[in-house]
């Protein structure tokens, strides 16, 4: 127990020194190469800002990982890395001369097929849900692909906003990361911790510098997204220490802990679809912008979030004992509920906006 946690906390440290010391060097490196986030009509950012912090992130978590794991043990880690490495470039590409949106995605596809085929790393099992206990191979494989490459897209398209998705994030693999260690699945609490560390020295950046503000770009929202989908599967798999409670949880709380940005990218893609476009092309509909056109500031729209999917997490977490699917139901209704408040605030506001205007005529 106590070279667990020596490992976690050490792999937490790591993380968090190599990304402090790290993102000053980038800033400057990249102002002085003119590698810039350029303001567009659909970016929130009106001024230049350095966007390579996803290499400081990449860095942090890959040495913070492989310093403190024992590899004989953890096996699932050079593929881990090997994917790693490829979004990596995949996501430096991006952030500096722009790629299509079919390239990230088949290299996305690519990262899906090595995890799962390859280092065996997919669901096996649905826990009662919807009464499915057990799945085949070949379902296996396809839902742990869809897995995989949809929460690496969600954490992507949410990385809209300062500190959104690092906070997402930082409370995803800090909760994966108790949990893993609770579950005696010390090479993956090592992982998530290091993930956590990188991520708070990148959000004091990202949200409070001036001198050093950096995006994760690409890069960083592309390797958290792999880190995290990884860590819903292994959940899912996970013993929970033998506890049959948790056991039974674990696919609606892996749901719970990634739930804003899963269901705002569901949402998104089915109304580009309905509406007959593509739902890889971007646009201003995503859950944080509908907060900002509500006149909200980053940080208060980060943070609104961010409690709305904490308050999730314990709703579903205090009501564990209920049914799979009586838990999936609320869940859904939860985050929907949440996803039409800013619509419904936005069309009251303007309602009586234009009431008064009505009656001072």
């Amino acid at each position: 127990m106590m070279i667990s946690i020596l490992q976690i906390s050490a792999a937490f440290f790591i993380g968090l020194v190599i990304v402090y010391y790290a993102i000053p060097i980038i800033v400057r490196i990249s102002i002085e190469k003119h590698l810039y986030d350029v303001p567009n009509e659909r970016k929130v950012n009106k001024t230049v800002i350095p966007n390579l912090g996803g290499i400081a992130l990449f860095v942090g978590i890959s040495i913070g990982t492989l310093l403190c794991i024992f590899e004989n043990s953890f096996p699932d880690w050079r593929y881990i890395l090997i994917c790693m490495i490829i979004l990596f470039f995949v996501g430096i590409k991006d952030d500096i001369l722009i790629i299509s949106a079919r390239k990230k995605f088949a290299a996305q596809i690519l990262c899906a097929l090595i995890l799962v085929i390859l280092g065996d790393i997919r669901l096996t099992h649905f826990h009662g849900i919807l009464g499915i206990n057990e799945i085949n191979y070949s379902f296996s494989i396809l839902i742990s692909l869809l897995t995989i490459v949809g929460i690496i897209n969600a954490l992507n398209l949410i990385d809209g906003i300062d500190g959104l998705a690092a906070l997402i994030a930082i409370l995803s693999s800090t909760i994966f990361g108790f949990l893993f260690f609770f579950s005696d699945e010390v090479n993956y609490a090592v992982l998530c911790f290091a993930t956590t560390g990188s991520l708070i020295s990148f959000f004091i950046f990202n949200v409070f510098g001036k001198k050093n503000k950096i995006l994760m770009g690409d890069t960083g929202s592309l390797t958290l997204g792999l880190i995290l989908s990884v860590c819903a599967i292994k959940y899912n798999e996970s013993t929970i220490g033998g506890n049959e409670v948790m056991f039974k949880l674990s696919p609606i709380l892996s749901l719970a802990i990634l739930a804003v940005p899963m269901f705002d990218l569901v949402r998104l893609f089915l109304i580009r679809i309905f509406q007959g476009k593509s739902p890889f092309i971007p646009d201003m509909n995503h859950i944080h912008h509908k907060f900002l056109k509500l006149g909200l500031s980053h940080r208060t729209t980060t943070m609104i979030i961010m409690l709305t999917n904490v308050f999730i997490i314990v709703i579903i977490f205090a009501f564990r004992s209920l049914n799979n699917d009586i838990l999936l139901i609320l869940l859904t209704l939860l985050v929907a509920f949440f996803m039409v408040i800013p619509d419904f605030i936005y069309k009251f506001i303007k309602s009586q906006n234009s009431f008064a205007k009505r009656m001072r005529f």
